[in-house]
């Protein structure tokens, strides 16, 4: 098997039929090529979106010209392999077609044994303009649909194209075009693997690992298989000469029943360790060696549960028999330029999932299928993937063209992502069975479509899955109660979406109104800080309702809704940046707040996945880490608040309630302090209790009633600290307040900043003498992740964050004195001007 990239240097890309283009490195795209060639300014600055999307109603062709060896023409098979073309293409090699792609989402294969020569050889790609072609698309009369998702522009259904390219309430408008993954010739004589399938038996301490190779021939002539499987302290080989058969061996023909000896087991993030196992799978005959494939794999069980209950019906990934109460966000692609996603980008937001404490992401269904290094990162951190399938939020018609090239989508990524550890559940959409169902925005749309609906969702799709992977749990949408429009939204079972908060213009409160048995997107926007703000705007556009910081805001009304939950809560902040800061706070503070609600009821609720972990492109959405890469205050939260073993404080009228979850398999106990404070720190009166926390168990506290101590006005005088103190090690410190913070009687602070250098670390020591909620740092040049952040702090109680030197991105300090100078501190006294800070 011989296998060669043609990306890299010597693309051309150019309008179809000019004389002249630009030189190109791929993957590229229409957009990355022309900013690079400074053909148009950056497309994510100030409003130029507009202007790069007329750049898409054009067509463009790709082209480049390579040379083959003698090697290739040597073996008995040639293909052209395209692992990513965005969208609708023709593909000439050598001025002839080789055919027409209209799927995204899909790798596709052409054999050019016949059409390719030694030597000098063209290969041209001709993209049509996706926007010119879903304007011309006509669905069948009695399947015409006037709906389209927010932000988005009309027909983006009708093409295997990422849904959020055409825009969404938190993306641009730039169904960019181009080559966003690998274009390799591979070439192989006699036999290759062309597929293996993996599965596992446990049985108690004993694990038995099945391998399948499918071999592909060209010339069916007998060979050895050899499987290898290494872990960590073990390494296993076995052999086999299968009967040569037909041009493919059947599934089962070729299968390895594997024992492995005492297997070590790999865990989410937060349970245990993700040991991986390497198999290779090698085909061979005498001293000729073929093909070989290389895999890793984690030995585990994950399943969903669904028991019915007297609360309803359970809905709980059960992994190695354990359940998991789910701790994520719903990811999203992380550019608009597909071409932009690196490698190094993917890992290290994978990373800071795990970072976080996060155990689960939700791939969403309105992007598109990450890149291997996605689900490998997942592998190595323990972040269990509920894999949406890419619809999402709209109407399908079901023709043959459409019934074929999803079909082959599902293959092309099932068969890719099966083997992986981290895969969890297999989801058919987005959202689109709540949609039809009931007064849903698409229950007036033709029947036809509600009926291409359940052929595509509840037939198809399921048994194509299945066809591929046949061990992992599938859904036949978000949300759901199991299918059929069997009231998609109950939330006593299956899996919710709650948007009354956000969408619905609730209180934060609302959230504690319900007990969802898994709650697997719900979100609140904020602002991004300046550093990213400045990367769009000019100075001129620094205004929350100004035409540039409203285009970077997708979500209706979205600056306004901010605005009103940040009045209902803070004052007013004395300027933009400080606007920025407590929008941030203002996220954190209601996602914790339903995210510490739903794990007290841990049991009835098994996961809480809020929207959005990343964004696309510099702007104002629901995301806990921005373009970027930089955290929000909500990330810094999330980290808490998922924290595997936690604390938490409910507070209702005068009477203060602390609760401790435990997701680890130890038993523990907890010793909880709480104390009744005035804004000085001192102490009015405190409780001390104790009390045992089982694994995998939220445990509730006493009711702490300070009615005879809170006397109206008295409560804006005083705020709640709670210390938790777990007997692994574990302590944490909480703190809460019994009216609205912009009601508080702070005090006017004066935070101390002390800064050390220790190592191959910076030290940094906050302290106040008065009560400073929200504390959060930045550095002014640079960025980084602290050890802690957005923490409280008053007398006698200070804050130490630490920094890594060499985590620290895009800056170097000369001394410790430079480090301090780039140090900025927010604090919720200094965003309205009531707080200064003091650097040492």
């Amino acid at each position: 098997m011989i296998k060669e990239s043609l990306c890299g240097d010597g693309w051309l890309v150019r309008e179809k039929g000019a004389a002249s283009g630009y030189k190109a490195k791929a993957p590229c795209s229409v957009l990355s090529v022309l900013m690079e060639q400074k053909q148009i300014d950056n497309i994510y600055y100030r409003e130029n979106e507009k202007n790069a999307f007329a750049c898409l109603e054009k067509d463009y062709e790709f082209i480049k010209n390579f040379s083959v060896g003698g090697e290739h023409m040597q073996q008995e098979s040639v293909e052209l392999v395209f692992y990513g073309l965005d969208t609708c293409t023709e593909i000439y090699l050598n001025d002839e077609l080789l055919g027409r792609t209209r799927n995204m989402h899909r790798t596709y294969r052409y054999q050019v044994k016949d059409k390719i020569r030694v030597g000098a050889n063209e290969l041209r790609i001709v993209f049509e303009s996706p926007l010119r072609y879903i304007s011309e698309y006509r669905p069948e009369d009695n399947k015409k649909s006037d709906y389209s998702p927010t932000g988005a522009v009309f027909g983006g259904q009708y093409l295997r194209k990422p849904h959020m390219m055409f825009g969404w309430d938190w993306a641009p408008s730039l169904p960019d075009i181009g080559i966003f993954r690998d274009i390799t010739i591979e070439s192989f004589s006699k036999v290759r693997i062309g597929d293996v399938f993996f599965s596992q038996d446990h049985y108690g301490d004993e694990l038995i690992v099945r391998v399948d190779p499918i071999l592909e021939y060209t010339d069916p002539i007998p060979v050895e298989i050899a499987v290898n499987i290494t872990g960590e302290e073990e390494r296993t080989v076995m052999t086999r000469m299968p009967e040569p058969g037909t041009i493919e061996s059947d599934p089962g023909e070729n299968e390895f029943v594997i024992p492995i000896q005492s297997p070590q087991l790999w865990w989410p993030n937060g349970m245990g360790p993700q040991p991986l196992y390497t198999v290779k799978v090698s085909v061979r005959k005498a001293d000729k060696a073929y093909d070989e494939k290389t895999y890793q794999i984690g030995l585990r069980t994950i399943e969903v549960e669904r028991k019915k209950d007297e609360k309803g019906e359970s809905f709980c990934f059960v992994v190695n028999g354990r359940k998991m109460f789910a701790r994520g966000a719903d990811y999203v692609p992380e550019d608009s330029v597909f071409s932009n996603i690196s490698e190094k980008k993917t890992v290290s937001l994978v990373e800071n999932a795990a970072k976080a404490n996060f155990n689960c992401l939700r791939v969403w269904g309105g992007g598109y299928y990450p890149s291997d290094a996605f689900y490998e990162a997942c592998d190595r951190f323990g972040i269990v993937v509920w894999q949406d399938l890419m619809f999402a939020c709209n109407t399908y018609e079901m023709t043959r063209q459409f019934e074929r090239t999803v079909l082959s989508e599902i293959h092309d990524n099932v068969s890719r992502i099966r083997h992986h550890a981290c895969l969890g559940l297999w989801c058919g959409n987005n959202e689109i069975e709540s949609f039809w169902a009931g007064n849903g925005v698409l229950s007036k749309e033709p029947l036809a479509l509600k009926s291409d609906y359940v052929k595509l969702f509840e037939y198809l799709l399921p048994r194509a899955v299945a066809a591929d992977d046949s061990q992992t749990f599938y859904w036949n949408s978000s949300p759901s109660s199991g299918g059929s429009f069997d009231a998609p939204d109950d939330e006593s079972r299956g899996d919710s979406h709650y948007w009354d908060v956000w969408h619905g213009n609730g209180v934060i409160e609302d959230y504690k109104k319900h007990d969802f048995r898994f709650l697997s997107e719900f979100g609140f926007q904020s602002f991004p800080g300046i550093k990213t703000v400045k990367a769009f705007t000019g100075e001129v556009d620094r205004n929350i309702f100004s035409p540039v910081m409203e285009d970077h805001q997708k979500s209706p009304d979205g600056n306004g809704k901010i605005l009103q939950h940040i009045a209902r809560n803070f004052r007013y902040p004395k300027d933009f940046v400080q606007f920025l800061y407590v929008s941030q706070i203002m996220q954190g503070m209601a996602v914790k707040y339903c995210v510490e609600h739903m794990r007290q009821k841990r049991g009835t609720c098994m996961g809480t996945i809020f929207w959005q972990f990343n964004d696309c492109w510099p702007a104002v959405s629901w995301s806990s880490v921005d373009y970027y890469g930089r955290w929000k205050a909500l990330q810094y939260m999330a980290r808490k608040f998922y924290a595997p073993v936690v604390g938490s404080i409910d507070v209702e009228g005068t009477s203060v309630r602390a609760f401790a979850v435990n997701d680890s398999n130890e038993a523990l106990t907890v010793k909880v302090r709480t104390a009744l404070c005035s804004m000085d720190g001192k102490e009015h009166i405190h409780y001390v209790e104790s009390i045992k926390l089982p694994p995998d168990s939220s445990v509730a506290l006493k009711v702490h009633d300070f009615s005879r101590q809170l006397e109206e006005n008295f409560k804006r005088d005083v705020f709640v600290c709670v210390d938790f103190e777990f007997s692994n090690g574990i302590k944490q410190t909480e703190d809460a307040v019994f009216v609205p913070y912009k009601h508080l009687n702070l005090k006017e602070n004066g935070v101390e900043i002390y800064a050390d250098e220790k190592d191959d670390v910076y030290e940094i020591t906050i302290e106040s003498e008065v009560y400073t909620p929200f504390v959060m740092v930045e550095l002014s040049r640079g960025d980084a992740v602290f050890s802690d952040n957005v923490v409280t702090v008053f007398k006698d109680r200070p804050a130490v964050i630490t920094v890594n030197k060499d985590e620290i991105e895009n800056a170097t300090f000369e001394s410790l004195d430079d480090f301090i100078d780039s140090l900025v501190v927010y604090t919720l006294q200094g965003s309205f001007d009531m707080g200064d800070v003091i650097y040492s």
